[in-house]
Order: structure tokens, then sequence, then C-alpha cells
């Protein structure tokens, strides 16, 4: 059975830009802290932005989507679900808002993690709450259109089990000061997909999980700015540090590293959006054909009209597409694709 050994952390063994990218997270969340307090209007609005993109961003890496409208409508609970997406959809809304007003009293406990699958799968017919009972298997589609097994999780009979130790593992580790938590919390991701405890809502599970750990360990960034969305928007990054850290996993002689990089810098994103946002949102002065301007140059990523707007909530769509065509004529960004699948890129 596999067993979990974390304290190759506090061994200094790791890449010295890993530990540069630590600090500067936790000196942004430091600015982001003190700044809070005296802003809370703004930090409602920039969450409840988030956290449709959140419910959204989660959902369509596993190709559950719907139109932005019911997202929206789910997510504020107007409307009840219409079909098994939506279900799903409204499932991971509740898990969400567990964690987002509940996560001080939650922890990485058995109890508490079956708890949140309940939760995010009681509005489809298969529910769960419970580890799985057969063997699964993670499957990728070649180029050539053929199906493989990327990778065998661990058996279902032997997941009690390695769960247990996991999560033993991540407590005893956590405790010892000498162990990033930032570092740590990669890890136990990481691991908990490799595990695939459940037949169903292994990676929802896996971003809410990382969602409480991060929460836990002080950092909120997430509830401001969808970390779910910067995993989305970022996919391919996501998948290959995945992949190339779970290498001889079964073995223990898996690389944790590239899967902790891929989470730090999503974190990172996350502190440098909060940034852009605030600043946007908080400056009442400038035109909201300039905030357009500022919310497109500030994205490192192509940003769709209907992001503009979640992150302009007060600008409206038409406003948005006027600055949106003046800045294409000037040459500032440029369009990527068509019609509702239209983006912008900075040039």
């Amino acid at each position: 059975m596999r067993y979990f050994d974390y304290t190759f952390l506090e061994k200094g063994l790791l890449p010295a830009g890993l530990i540069n990218l630590v600090s500067t997270i936790s000196t942004l969340r430091e600015r982001d802290n003190n700044r809070k307090d005296n802003y809370q209007e703004i930090y409602q609005k920039l969450e409840s932005i988030a956290k449709v993109q959140s419910v959204k961003g989660s959902n369509e890496i596993e190709g559950i989507v719907t139109t932005e409208k019911r997202i929206s409508e789910i997510v504020n609970q107007n409307s009840a679900p219409l079909n098994h997406n939506e279900a799903e959809i409204a499932g991971y809304r509740d898990a969400l808002n567990t964690i987002h007003t509940g996560f001080d009293t939650l922890d990485l406990k058995e109890a508490d993690i079956l708890g949140l699958h309940e939760t995010m799968l009681a509005y489809t017919p298969e529910g769960s709450g419970g580890y799985k009972k057969s063997d699964n298997s993670i499957i990728e589609i070649l180029p050539s259109g053929h199906r493989a097994i990327r990778f065998q999780p661990t058996s279902a009979l032997e997941t009690p089990e390695t769960m247990d130790q996991l999560l033993l593992s991540y407590m005893q580790a956590r405790n010892n000061s000498n162990i990033n938590t930032l570092l740590l919390i990669p890890c136990f991701i990481l691991d908990f997909l490799c595990i695939h405890p459940f037949l169903d809502g292994n990676g929802r599970m896996s971003r809410l999980l990382s969602l409480l750990l991060l929460y836990k360990a002080g950092f909120d960034a997430g509830k401001y700015i969808s970390f779910e969305e910067q995993i989305n928007k970022t996919k391919s990054d996501y998948y290959e540090g995945l992949k190339h850290s779970s290498i001889n996993w079964h073995e223990m002689k898996n690389s944790y590293t590239p899967f902790i990089q891929y989470f730090g810098l999503t974190l990172l994103r996350c502190y440098k959006e909060l940034d852009t946002r605030f600043l946007v949102v908080n400056n009442k002065i400038v035109t909201k054909k300039k905030r357009v301007e500022v919310t497109v140059l500030n994205s490192h990523l192509p940003i769709s009209k209907q992001e503009i707007c979640y992150v302009l909530p007060d600008v409206s769509p038409t406003t948005v597409e006027a600055a949106l065509g003046v800045m294409v004529k000037e040459g500032l960004v440029k369009k990527i694709g068509s019609g509702r699948n239209t983006k912008y890129l900075r040039v």
C-alpha cells in the first residue's frame, strides 16, 4: 500500500525558484490583508463575481457546461437546476458555499471530505458521500482518437486505508514548523488525485479541497478571484503538471515539483489579478471605457466580453463592446475566435 512522507519539504531539496515564489505570494497576501478591512464593499463585489466564475470554471474543466445566464441564475439561487449538468453545477455551488462560510469548522477529516462530496452530488441521481466501491482509471484520448489509460489510481479495496494514511501524513506535516504549508498543500492535492477516491467528482473535489486548505492556511485570494477559473484558463499546464508529478507515483519515486510549481503560479496569478481588479473597481474617477482598457491590458490571458463584465459589473455590455472596438482599431488588442467564443488579447 502507498504511504506518504512529506519530510523532503523541510530538507531544502526544492529549487530556489519555488522558495522565491512562496515568498512573493506571502508578500502579496500581507498587502491584501492590510487593505481588506478598509474596502469591504469592493471585496464584497469581487466575492460575488468570483463565486460565479468558480462554479463555472471548475465544472467547465470536466465538460459540465450551461449558458452564462443559467450559471448566474443557479449560483444566485434564482432558479432550480433543469437538467443533469445544472444539477452538478448546483451541487458545486452548495459545496463551495460550505467552504466559504464554514471553512474554520472544517478540516481534513474523512467525515468532512465525505460530507463535501455528498453536498456536491446532492442534486444528481447517483449521489455519493462514500469512497469508490469499484476500481476506476484515468483515461486520455490520444491524437489518433484512441483511448488509453493514462494513470491507474489506487484500487477500491485499498482506498479507505490509503486515504487514512494521506490525511494523517498531511496533519503531521502541517504541524511541522519547518514545512511551508504552501508547498505542502499541492503535494496533498496531487496525492489525492492519484488515489482518485471517488467514482465521480475527483477533479472538482480536489479544487474544493485546495480552497479549503488555502483558507485554513490564511490564503483567501480564491474567495475574491476564482482559483478554479485560473486553472480552467491554463488547463494544458494543469494536466502537464499532474502528469509529470504522477510518474512513478505507485513506487513512491515521483517528483512533486512540477505540480507544486503549477499550483504556486496559479495562486500567484490570483493575487496579481486581485491587485488589478481592486484598482479597477476602486478607481471611480477613471471613465468606464478606460477601466475596460485597463482590465484587458492587464490580463495576461485572452479575455472575453463576458469576463470583462464580471470584473466590471457596473459597466454595461454595450460600453464594453464599444471600448473593445476602439482598442482593436487602435491596435492595442487583437481578436481571437469568433461569435460567442471571441476573446481579446493585448498586442
